[in-house]
């Protein structure tokens, strides 16, 4: 039978980085140029619109649309099967000239985009299903890479019906190390990794580090754990109440338990404990009006007197001091008027998955 937890919470999409980690100023740079030209990545002279080489607009394109930024869907072209790249509200809120961080100089901002690469949801699954066996599957807290592409090919040969050539994986990997591991520490590699991290804005969140195996002495490395310094409170607010946004959109609760532990959620994710998520939660509750922490029969509970979804982003707004009610800042409403196909997107991935559940849902009724 397949394990239907990776397919549920992420597309197949490997190796579509190009082997480059995300960079300083990519995904600003891309939203700026997406929200005026949805054509922008096909375009002969993206290189030089970009301002970087041909193989970094295929890796622009592909974070835009992890970080959950770009949504794609065919342009108004009937003859053309060209998927076309539009910006989505959450990237206006973020990334905009007059939004919460158009630079991602606040280290907050580059947690709430690890957040948003592992999340998934209905109609807005993950685009990055070798980060989210690695931070939300993997049993283990040390790994090689060999060690960590042969989980990712297992839950990939368990959960999709077409599997990539295991070299696609293993650039994922690398991708990975890459990405997470402070500049510092980093040995080794594929070309251009030193280059990579020294750029990479996501070294800095210390999720990973390098170890020596203590017998063979080969590069092993480790996902760090304890308390985050620079993980602000209401990031981790935001996150909680997003996971439980995929489960309810009503008033009800959940127990830290839950968001310590379960795979796809912010413990998880950002590899901190109970405690963590408690005393955060708890500083953000103080001054944010329908929700607590609860404790009853000696579990503690995270409750929400409204929709979570709603109630995260009043959270979420809040550390970036209310973007949402400055000057000309538009509406979900607003922004879907302006960028249609960004519902059209929406559609399309929903009514895939749900022609993708469907051999599951036979093979569990035989």
């Amino acid at each position: 039978m397949s394990d239907s937890r990776l397919a549920e919470a992420a597309h197949p999409s490997f190796a579509r980085h190009e082997t480059f980690a995300p960079r300083f100023g990519w995904l600003h740079k891309a939203y700026m140029q997406v929200k005026e030209n949805p054509e922008v990545f096909l375009a002969e002279d993206a290189p030089v619109l970009l301002g970087v080489g041909k193989n970094m607009v295929y890796a622009m394109r592909y974070w835009s649309r992890a970080f959950k930024l770009t949504r794609e869907h065919y342009g108004d072209d009937t003859n053309s099967r060209a998927m076309l790249s539009y910006p989505t509200w959450e990237a206006r809120w973020l990334l905009d000239e007059n939004g919460a961080d158009p630079y991602l100089e606040e280290q907050g901002s580059l947690w709430l985009l690890h957040w948003w690469l592992l999340s998934s949801r209905p109609g807005a699954k993950s685009w990055a299903p070798s980060w989210y066996v690695a931070f939300q599957l993997a049993p283990f807290a040390r790994f090689s890479a060999p060690d960590l592409t042969e989980l990712i090919v297992r839950h990939v040969n368990l959960s999709y019906e077409e599997a990539p050539v295991e070299a696609s994986i293993a650039k994922d990997v690398d991708c990975i190390t890459k990405m997470y591991v402070p500049a510092k520490r980093a040995k080794g590699g594929a070309p251009g990794a030193l280059e990579d991290l020294l750029a990479c804005p996501f070294r800095e969140l210390g999720l990973i580090e390098t170890v020596e195996h203590p017998v063979s002495g080969r590069q092993e490395w480790e996902f760090t754990t304890g308390t985050r310094i620079t993980l602000p409170d209401r990031i981790v607010a935001y996150a909680c109440l997003d996971y439980a946004a995929t489960m309810t959109r009503n008033a009800g609760s959940i127990s830290l338990a839950r968001l310590a532990n379960e795979h796809g959620g912010p413990g998880r994710a950002f590899r901190i404990r109970e405690p963590d998520i408690a005393a955060a939660v708890e500083r953000v509750a103080a001054t944010t009006p329908g929700l607590q922490l609860v404790e009853a029969v000696g579990q503690r509970s995270l409750v929400f007197t409204s929709d979570p979804f709603e109630l995260a982003w009043e959270v979420l707004d809040a550390q970036y001091d209310h973007v949402r009610k400055r000057e000309k800042f538009p509406t979900r409403q607003d922004w879907a008027r302006t960028y249609p196909k960004l519902a059209a997107a929406e559609a399309r991935e929903l009514r895939n998955t749900v022609e993708q559940q469907l051999p599951l849902i036979e093979e569990i009724s035989q």
